[in-house]
């Protein structure tokens, strides 16, 4: 068990699971998180043995507690270490703020912050020096270019300030701490086309859409030894979406 150890949230499909994929070309082993779709989940393990790397594949409500520690606790069981936290699963509502519901502002803060303060508590009782944290946020988290996205703004930015404070707590540690800000990314979820991806588009300087692997490859970077003095840090990916 020499291999480094990564675990990416949320990556069995879209963002996640480029990110698995590069780490793995990489030559991180993998441990993913998902929530529900077995054969998804089964794909990108299956794609990263294939590269030559180990890859586990675990179940957990990533909105709980329990299913927070479980992604930990269950990585140490399969590799025995952590050396990269990548917190990517994560939910997105939109509408009117006074049409929200307090079960959706619930959800939404257990499953985009809450859950990547507990997965990163947990899992940094296990970390040594080297050791690389990076949370998936949003360019909503520093700009808010249209109405009704006030719950997932909110979420995205308080990343921005949870990996500051613990940047400073784990900088003596060798742990660094940072924040990828995707704008518009062409996923399942969403996609580059139709009504509202034109709108969502105009608003980025480039007009376009990125890719997956754009954003996997900042994170390879900041989970790679090159970024060693990079930590506290927010990275917008967004073609320039916070331009």
């Amino acid at each position: 068990m020499t291999h480094r150890v990564a675990i990416v949230t949320g990556g069995s499909r879209g963002i996640g699971a480029s990110i698995a994929r590069a780490l793995a070309a990489d030559g991180y082993d993998i441990a993913i998180s998902y929530s529900s779709n077995v054969a998804a989940a089964e794909q990108v393990t299956a794609e990263i043995s294939a590269l030559g790397r180990k890859a586990v594949a675990i179940k957990a409500n990533g909105a709980s507690m329990d299913g927070n520690r479980a992604v930990i606790t269950q990585t140490l069981a399969a590799f025995g270490r952590i050396d990269a936290l990548i917190c990517n699963a994560g939910t997105f509502f939109s509408g009117p703020i006074d049409e929200m519901s307090l079960e959706q502002i619930e959800h939404i803060l257990n499953l985009n912050v809450r859950a990547a303060m507990v997965e990163t508590m947990e899992a940094t009782k296990h970390m040594t020096k080297g050791g690389r944290i990076i949370y998936i946020g949003s360019a909503f988290g520093e700009r808010a270019p249209f109405p009704g996205i006030s719950l997932y703004a909110a979420t995205k930015a308080a990343l921005r300030g949870f990996a500051k404070g613990v940047a400073r707590d784990l900088g003596p540690r060798g742990i660094t701490v940072n924040v990828v800000e995707p704008g518009p990314i062409d996923t399942e979820l969403n996609p580059a086309e139709g009504d509202v991806a034109a709108l969502i588009a105009s608003f980025v300087a480039t007009g376009a859409y990125g890719k997956v692997e754009d954003i996997a490859s900042m994170v390879s970077f900041l989970a790679g030894p090159r970024s060693s003095y990079v930590t506290g840090a927010a990275f917008p990916v967004d073609g320039g979406l916070e331009a």
